[in-house]
């Protein structure tokens, strides 16, 4: 016989466990008839306290015992002086923990929650509290309550949990109405959310097929899509057979959507090489004025000094070195250019070039802006120049619009950088977007220098613009060929560039700072590599672990990140009584973990020392130095010393770093880099990948695996090719 639904009242007393990512839950509920049950099922941010009313059906579980699985839910807020103070004391609210919500208790009673809601200004009423501190309560309650129903809702149509905070931050308490009468707002590209299932909800709600809503939300969530695989625009017929295919319906109906959506200003047109291409308006934007720009300063000189030999001399001096002829002229060139760029791979100088440039500077009294893409890669900036440097978002002052949702930077033409010159490294890993708001920041009449390696992997979001920049042959650049001689006594330089040209790296030398371990099996590769870590390196090279970087081309398999951070977690941060942890997903972040941040966020707040900023950027990586379980927070340490605490619902904007994908070491370098290398997808089996690698690593590289996928990479010199209109923009062709 079929069971019959049953329904369970009562307070929450233990939250056993809860997922962030899809809102499963498993409760102790203290039911009214005096009984406890477990409770199991979809039940997002349970807290103890509150109340529930749940109908579900009990069934036995193998491993736990008898427990009431939830198919439906209503959440009954809590009634009662003690379940009010339990709710609260649980620290559903930043900023409310059980001493505040004692003294708020014992003031309004069983209306708590309503003045919460509705009145919080009266919160001052209660010692200890500002009025700052009480709209700061008042906002975090309505925040979660409005949040919690929207993930019920979200859960009901299948959505994925986490979504709802977004969600709810950009379109309000509206948020479920407008959603019932336009599901396709939820691809808004401040949100990241999957198509498939938006799409799955949309026709839940009876949206049609071939309705013009899904057809434009199809067409814009393909040029968005295609920005991850770094495509500035889209060819309009390319554009159009793959949103057909997306959505099953016919071309012409899609080129009707593609042309309300010009009508609309939603998209831009424009042709290039005689080819129809279609651009989201902010990309169009980011190239045309990149475009614009660059010439400009390119064209841009200044008077050259009086004592021009003199400062060279100088500069030649302080350092005391002799440059080459292509230094030399790099240095001339930075004299007098609006614009320069400066490549090359390792050991041709590129860093010597900079302090150079800074010496030339500083004699001439002009002031100097250093930064970089990441973090890692701004700090190792001030390591090699004795300079401040910064990431470019902190330069221009990233921050987010709390209501929308999007990112804004506070410096543009409007509020323009204040200095005479602006130096940026690792110019290779900057997309179009990101120069765009770089150039709006940067007055006409100041120096802008590129530094960068265009050999290298290219950006994680749309565009080459250093590569464009440079083939376009149409700008200013000084390209350092000359490899000097201390950099020829590496096998680390002197292999990233054989790798460079085509010809297979030496495998075979036994004593230098390059080394190969063969292997016959992935079991082999990851021990090996497992065993490097924990104990020959540290203990007979002297290099301690946390200054060791495995790499992979791959995230799947035993030999991919998957697999590498959970054995070398295992070894190198194994549980223990002192060190808490949570689990989130397949992985449980333990106090001592390295981990690393995987999108930009621009809300998080962080510190160094006194100063406090907000912040934290995809590729940025520290250290889980505390884990609070009463908070349900965590905070993390960054390479860069900023520290910053980040609430459990945003765990996953983390991952474990013990091992991470070569992409995602761009513009890092790392003491000792133990590379894997085994089998897999020729698109990640590339020169490219495997000369960042091997350019990742100062004094030692290690490459575990097999000889013919050295081989393999060696050989395999295609890219990705790119949708970018950079480069012919520069020519000035655009017919």
């Amino acid at each position: 016989m079929q069971q019959e639904l049953e329904i369970l009242q009562g307070a929450i007393g233990a939250v056993v466990y809860q997922n962030y990512e899809n809102g499963y839950s498993v409760l102790r509920l203290l039911c009214d008839d005096g009984s406890t049950a477990t409770v199991v099922g979809t039940i997002p941010l349970p807290v103890v306290g509150e109340r529930l009313m749940v109908t579900g059906k009990w069934s036995a579980h193998q491993s736990y015992g008898k427990q009431f699985d939830a198919e439906f839910l209503e959440r009954l807020m809590p009634q009662t002086e003690s379940e009010i103070l339990n709710y609260l004391s649980s620290r559903v609210i930043k900023g409310v923990g059980p001493v505040t919500a004692t003294r708020i208790v014992r003031k309004f009673g069983a209306q708590t929650l309503q003045i919460l809601e509705q009145e919080p200004h009266r919160l001052t009423e209660v010692s200890g509290i500002s009025p700052t501190k009480a709209k700061h309560i008042g906002d975090e309650y309505r925040l979660q309550m409005g949040v919690r129903n929207l993930m019920e809702f979200f859960a009901l149509h299948h959505l994925p949990a986490e979504l709802a905070v977004r969600t709810y931050k950009l379109y309000g308490e509206a948020a479920v109405e407008l959603l019932y009468d336009d599901p396709y707002l939820l691809m808004d590209e401040a949100l990241e959310a999957p198509f498939g299932a938006v799409d799955r909800f949309a026709i839940e709600l009876g949206i049609a097929g071939d309705d013009p809503r899904r057809i434009e939300a199809g067409i814009l969530f393909e040029l968005n899509y295609n920005l991850g695989a770094g495509h500035s625009f889209l060819p309009e017929d390319k554009l159009a057979a793959a949103t057909a295919s997306l959505l099953s319906v016919e071309p012409p109906d899609v080129y009707k959507g593609i042309n309300r959506l010009l009508e609309g200003e939603r998209l831009v047109r424009d042709t290039l090489a005689n080819i129809s291409i279609i651009y989201l308006p902010a990309l169009y934007e980011a190239e045309v004025y990149t475009c614009q720009r660059l010439l400009q300063s390119g064209k841009k000189h200044f008077p050259q000094p009086y004592n021009a030999n003199a400062l060279l001399r100088k500069a030649a001096s302080e350092k005391g070195i002799t440059y080459s002829a292509q230094q030399e002229q790099a240095l001339e060139d930075a004299l007098t250019s609006g614009l320069l760029i400066i490549t090359g791979g390792p050991g041709t100088g590129k860093t010597t070039i900079l302090n150079g440039v800074l010496s030339l500077y500083d004699a001439m009294g002009l002031k100097c802006q250093l930064a970089a893409p990441t973090g890692r890669a701004a700090k190792r900036l001030t390591e090699v120049t004795g300079r401040d440097a910064s990431t470019i978002h902190r330069l221009l002052e990233a921050g987010i619009d709390f209501h929308t949702g999007k990112m804004y930077f506070a410096r543009n033409e409007d509020n323009p950088l204040k200095a005479d010159a602006i130096i940026v490294d690792e110019m290779s890993m900057v997309d179009i977007q990101l120069l765009h708001h770089l150039l709006r920041a940067i007055p006409e009449n100041k120096r802008l220098i590129l530094v960068g390696d265009p050999d290298q992997l290219p950006p994680v979001g749309p565009g080459f613009p250093f590569a464009d920049c440079l083939r376009s042959n149409t700008l200013p650049a000084v390209r350092l060929t000359e490899i000097f001689r201390q950099a020829q006594e590496s096998l680390i330089v002197m292999n990233a560039h054989r790798v460079n040209d085509g010809r297979m790296p030496d495998l075979r030398s036994r004593n230098s700072d390059f080394f190969f371990l063969p292997c016959q099996s992935e079991e082999q590769v990851a021990q090996t590599i497992a065993g490097l870590c924990t104990t020959r390196l540290p203990q007979k090279m002297g290099i301690p672990s946390d200054q060791i970087q495995v790499l992979t081309p791959t995230r799947k398999g035993s030999v991919g990140t998957w697999g590498l951070n959970a054995l070398l977690q295992s070894q190198l941060n194994p549980p223990a009584p002192n060190k808490r942890e949570r689990k989130f997903g397949e992985f449980s972040f333990r106090e001592g973990d390295r981990v690393m941040q995987i999108r930009n966020n621009y809300d998080i707040v962080w510190r160094n020392g006194d100063t406090f900023g907000t912040g934290v950027f995809n590729g940025d990586i520290g250290t889980i130095t505390r884990l609070d379980p009463g908070t349900e927070s965590l905070t993390v340490f960054f390479d860069d010393d900023r520290e910053a605490e980040y609430d459990f619902t945003q765990l996953n904007e983390l991952e474990p770093a013990y091992a991470m994908t070569v992409h995602k070491s761009q513009g890092s370098e790392y003491r000792a880099v133990i590379l894997s290398a085994w089998n897999g997808s020729p698109y990640l089996l590339s020169r490219s990948i495997l000369y960042t690698a091997i350019t990742r690593a100062r004094e030692l590289l290690i490459i575990v695996g097999r000889e013919q996928t050295v081989a393999a990479m060696t050989e395999n010199a295609k890219v990705g090719r790119r949708y970018s209109g950079l480069k012919l923009r520069l020519q000035g062709k655009t017919l």
